[in-house]
């Protein structure tokens, strides 16, 4: 019947716009899901080469993970756009401030580590051990300008903020964290990845409480580095 067609025609009509507007939205939330999984994996894949013992590669560390952090920061960049950082004295202090703090923590965790566990300073060994032939002014400086903002840039400054911003902000920290940490799992390396994970929760939750300081949080995550491998070993 004639009405019922033309009803049907009005239905199918409607529906086919309805159609046509969600699938863009459809598409652009498939695509920021790959915009934040896709640099997760590529991180995954770089800390598997740099970190799995059993691979047998031959490579100069301090060359692949300043090439891995700086593959990191421009993606950070192109994906997620120029970062809030503002350099002034209130930020640089309080980076210090962090760095200091972060440094005792770890001297704690030190003590207690090797008090609990009999593998606990063979690992820490291990873990200068990468430190190899390269020049020890050269692997502060790396980590100081490169290594140390980059990983910030990527893991909070894009990572987090993506998460906390498509969820929420508690989301945001929780996967961010639980990424950072699990990357290091190849490493096989216990002391390792519990360092990954407390420095993960340190830096991912002062980003998630105060985003607006992510200038300090990046000037610590450069200077414990420099300090935990370089200036002042555990």
């Amino acid at each position: 019947m004639p009405i019922f067609n033309r009803l049907a025609d009005i239905f199918s009509s409607k529906r086919c716009a309805s159609s046509s507007v969600a699938s863009p939205s459809r598409g652009a939330s498939a695509s920021g899901q790959l915009q934040i999984l896709l640099p997760i994996l590529l991180a995954a894949i770089f800390w598997f080469i740099m970190f799995f013992p059993h691979l047998g590669l031959t490579f100069n560390f301090w060359l692949l993970m300043t090439i891995s952090s700086l593959c990191l920061t421009l993606i950070a960049l192109f994906l997620g756009g120029r970062p809030d950082v503002h350099i002034s004295l209130g930020e640089l202090l309080a980076g210090i401030i962090i760095a200091i703090v972060l440094w005792g923590v770890f001297w704690v965790g030190d003590k207690v580590s090797q008090w609990l566990f009999d593998f606990a300073r063979p690992q820490v060994d291990l873990i200068y051990g990468i430190k190899g032939d390269t020049p020890p002014s050269l692997i502060a400086l790396l980590l100081l300008f490169i290594i140390g903002p980059g990983e910030e840039l990527f893991w909070r400054g894009y990572i987090q903020r993506r998460l906390s911003a498509r969820w929420s902000p508690d989301i945001g920290f929780l996967v961010a964290t639980a990424a950072y940490t699990l990357i290091h799992i190849p490493s096989l390396n216990f002391i390792l990845v519990m360092a990954a994970m407390v420095c993960g929760i340190i830096w991912g939750g002062l980003f998630r409480l105060f985003p607006q300081h992510f200038t300090a949080i990046v000037v610590s995550h450069a200077l414990w580095d420099a300090a935990a491998f370089v200036w002042f070993p555990f």
